[in-house]
């Protein structure tokens, strides 16, 4: 392929330069958490190595020490391999073995080869998809879902806080029966619960990885117990529940794992959008909207418009949500190229998963401290929204039956007057009897909270 020239002060060598000669496309780079997965799955596989007697000692523990550097992001800069690359993402499995080549070869004093010594035992065909199983299972556990907790979390407080805050219920845009702030803010954290429960479900399946496959699934060139011996190290290490894969053929040829992950994010995206859309509807205003809740102010929301405060936050999320969905797209779609043996798709599916993740961890973050956490509710205009509902009139269907409250409606809107006025205007029912009949809060002690 002819001479290429390597930078002097590079870590890298031959074949991650001709990657970026080749790659000038995005300006897009393997994500942290990848660097790190590659990195990790590296200074095991050195472990086991020298276990199995395929490499010296030594040699393993320069490799080992050189690995662990690049894991702490102490070399990061000399990963420049554009993500949009070869499928397989073997681009980017030689970048990580030439660098630890390069720092090993110092440390030890001798040459360590890049594919003899760093990439003993392996593939790029069962390193590289195994890194974004790792790198999606460890951003889950460590960035994703405790952020959403802390979101739930804050959901459920100003559900308790909100407990006695009755207001309208809208369904179709439109004035239906009471429900009490709280209730509705008790759904929105169900609702994260329910993601959080859906991540935990996926993980099993994510956390299985194709190390030990090798090439197509066979393992060739593979030590028997090598596997068991780097799963059991990165297990150890990164305390994620990293097992091997039951089926190396599926494992090898399919991302499937990864595609039902991606829909979960979307999932959970879908939930963080009716929440901040939900934000945005109750306080919008603040003179001509809902206004049932104040939101915090951020900033100002208008170069023309002096005074005008927007929902920012929740415009944040929303847009969050766009890219995930559009993320989950292009993962679907990355799944759906696994061609005989081999995914060709993986280094597009590991950005646009790791991302989703990430942009989920932070915007849910950030909702729960700059906005949920400071809302507020106009407790008075709620109130008067649920007396001023005509659907409140539904209560006293046991009383006078499904036509005559119908009548008594649209009368009220008609003429602009109460129901209870009417009611007792025709002698219908008593004051009392009325009155127990139109308590909006006692409306809203039928559903189940939990």
């Amino acid at each position: 392929m002819g001479v290429v020239d390597v930078p002097l002060d590079a870590l890298w060598g031959a074949q991650t330069q001709r990657a970026v000669n080749n790659f000038p496309i995005s300006n897009l780079r393997l994500s942290r958490s990848m660097i790190w997965a590659l990195a990790t799955i590296k200074a095991e596989a050195a472990t086991a190595n020298r276990q199995l007697g395929v490499i010296a000692q030594d040699m393993a523990e320069a490799i080992k020490g050189a690995a662990i550097e690049v894991a702490e992001a102490h070399h990061d800069e000399h990963f420049p391999v554009d993500v949009f690359q070869t499928g397989s993402g073997t681009s980017s499995n030689m970048n990580m073995n030439e660098v630890i080549a390069r720092l090993a070869s110092k440390s030890l004093g001798r040459d360590v080869s890049p594919n003899d010594h760093v990439n003993a035992s392996q593939s790029s065909n069962d390193v590289f998809p195994s890194a974004i199983h790792i790198a999606a299972a460890w951003e889950l556990q460590k960035s994703m879902v405790p952020a959403l907790e802390d979101l739930k979390s804050a959901l459920r407080q100003k559900a308790s806080e909100f407990t006695e805050v009755v207001k309208a219920g809208r369904t179709h845009l439109m004035d239906a029966t009471p429900i009490t702030l709280g209730q509705e803010f008790s759904g929105y954290s169900a609702a994260i619960d329910y993601g959080i429960e859906r991540v935990f479900s996926v993980l099993p399946r994510v956390a299985e990885v194709p190390l030990g496959g090798t090439a197509v699934g066979t393992g060739l060139n593979a030590p028997e117990r090598f596997a068991e011996l780097v799963i059991d190290g990165i297990a150890r290490t990164t305390e994620l529940p990293i097992r091997e894969a039951r089926n190396h053929f599926e494992a090898q040829g399919a991302r499937d794992a990864l595609v039902e992950l991606s829909g979960v994010l979307k999932t959970i995206a879908v939930s963080l959008y009716k929440l901040a859309n939900d934000l945005r509807l109750m306080s919008s205003g603040p003179m001509c909207g809902l206004r049932e809740i104040h939101l915090p102010d951020l900033q100002p929301g208008s170069s023309i418009m002096p005074g005008k405060v927007n929902p920012v936050v929740p415009e944040a999320v929303c847009q969050v949500v766009a890219r995930v969905i559009g993320n989950d797209a292009t993962v679907s779609f990355g799944g759906a190229a696994g061609t005989l043996e081999l995914n060709v798709m993986l280094p597009v599916i590991a950005l646009s998963l790791i991302e989703s993740i990430t942009l989920i961890a932070s915007v849910s973050t950030t909702l729960a401290s700059k906005c949920v956490l400071g809302i507020e509710a106009d407790v008075e205009r709620c109130r008067t929204y649920a007396l001023s509902s005509p659907s409140i009139a539904t209560a006293l269907n046991p009383y006078l039956g499904y036509e005559t409250v119908a009548r008594l409606v649209k009368r009220s809107l008609v003429e602009d007057r109460d129901l209870r006025t009417l009611v007792l205007e025709e002698e219908l029912l008593s004051a009392a009897e009325v009155d127990k009949a139109l308590d909006v809060m006692a409306m809203t002690k039928g559903g189940v909270l939990k």
